[in-house]
């Protein structure tokens, strides 16, 4: 590092998660510039427990109850973290005047409101939530410009196009009265376990393959959307709103060795990409600093030794469900918010053993077919025509997990039947 950097405080959301991990990794190699305000978890308290030792936070926070409880009677008594609870104590955490920068990383839906009063707050917030994204990112966005908060993307591939777009104008109208400066975005995909699997085959894959990522440790669901490609498709339209440009401007190649985390192609035909091993620390360390570099201890990339850089384009037969999500965003308004939340019921369902790997493509396309005919009948509800709130956020998750769960529950008394 040139000179000293400025100390920040952080907040960091889903703290025990594989981005909450990573990111108190990187901040405890640098005691003298990250302290740790808040750290908030869903319910894994031996987790929180060995944070809090390490870090001592101000607060605490888990979002279920029991755990709450449960942290409190084991913290030792010399202990002087404050522990709070539920949506109320994500809230206040996300939006505390003593932390400089929050990381909004709890999955899932859950993640929106806690990330969305940070933005509330001013906030410099890392996005690494991509459902926040999804649920609401025209909102999030607008909000942010309105109160001065700093979005930063943490996912890698955003974060990548992020630094390929640095020092350029991204899309739309410059300062001057000029046109943006891309001609797309073109996101990497690693494909997960099943890019090489014969489409034929999916109804023989187990759980245990589907849990198999090649490249990332991540978490269960994280995983199983790689291995069907929705997260590719979420990330998609987070993209869109992120970086302003509309979906046709927004690519994806099947990248399978993960060392190309993104790339920008701009309008003179040049193409800048960000190159890295596959390690969250880095996108990491680059929303914690910016616009900063930190300077890492990790395995640097050779090039030498890994050979050669594959691409391909997605195939529609083995990776439908990446297809949805791009048909959802064509749809526009609450639609991607709902597929969201059908995804996670269906994918929650998936893990449970509810039905074989194929039965999460078939639920998820019935789900979109049944949705877009409410649309087309005006039975839909109004969050579905647009996202204008938080709540309408939430109104058209819950509303795609009802009408997965419907479909879970039709399809499970219908195996039973035919036993």
């Amino acid at each position: 590092m040139n000179g000293p950097m400025i100390e920040k405080s952080l907040t960091v959301l889903g703290s025990t998660g594989s981005i909450g991990r990573n990111t108190l990794d990187v901040a405890g190699r640098f005691p003298g510039v990250y302290s740790i305000h808040a750290l908030a978890a869903r319910s894994n308290v031996d987790a929180l427990l060995g944070q809090i030792a390490r870090f001592r936070p101000a607060v605490a926070v888990l979002y279920e109850e029991e755990a709450a409880a449960s942290l409190r009677q084991r913290l030792p008594a010399s202990c002087r973290t404050a522990v709070l609870w539920g949506m109320d104590g994500l809230l206040e955490a996300a939006a505390a005047p003593q932390a400089d920068h929050v990381v909004a990383g709890m999955v899932g839906a859950v993640g929106l409101r806690p990330a969305f009063e940070a933005i509330e707050a001013g906030k410099e917030v890392s996005i690494a939530n991509k459902e926040t994204m999804v649920l609401a990112g025209q909102l999030m966005v607008e909000r942010a410009r309105e109160t001065g908060s700093i979005l930063l993307p943490m996912d890698s591939e955003h974060n990548a196009v992020f630094q390929c777009l640095a020092g350029n104008n991204a899309a739309g109208n410059d300062a001057k009265g000029g046109e943006g400066e891309v001609e797309r975005i073109i996101l990497t995909a690693s494909g997960g376990p099943f890019r090489d699997f014969p489409p034929e085959k999916f109804q023989d894959i187990t759980r245990e393959q589907a849990l198999a990522h090649p490249n990332w440790n991540m978490g269960p669901k994280i995983t199983i959307d790689s291995a069907t490609m929705m997260n590719k498709g979420l990330e998609v339209i987070e993209a869109r709103w992120l970086f302003g440009l509309p979906p046709e401007r927004i690519a994806v190649l099947v990248h399978r060795q993960s060392i190309v985390h993104s790339m920008v192609e701009f309008v003179d035909g040049s193409v800048i990409a960000q190159l890295g091993l596959p390690d969250m620390r880095t996108p990491i360390a680059y929303c914690l600093a910016h616009p900063r570099r930190l300077p890492l201890e990790l395995p640097r990339l050779n090039l030498a030794e890994v050979g050669k850089l594959e691409f391909e384009e997605v195939s529609p037969h083995r990776f439908p469900v990446f297809f949805l999500a791009l048909e959802a965003l064509a749809h526009g308004g609450g639609m991607p918010a709902a597929l969201n939340g059908a995804n996670e019921e269906t994918v929650e369902a998936y893990l449970d053993g509810a039905f074989p790997f194929t039965g999460i493509a078939a639920i998820l396309r019935e789900s979109m077919t049944r949705m877009q005919r409410e649309s087309e009948n005006g039975g839909a509800p109004p969050c579905i025509a647009g996202v204008r709130t938080v709540e309408d956020a939430i109104a058209a998750d819950r509303h795609g997990r009802e009408v997965a769960n419907n479909l879970i529950q039709e399809t499970s008394e219908k195996a039973r039947c035919s036993q």
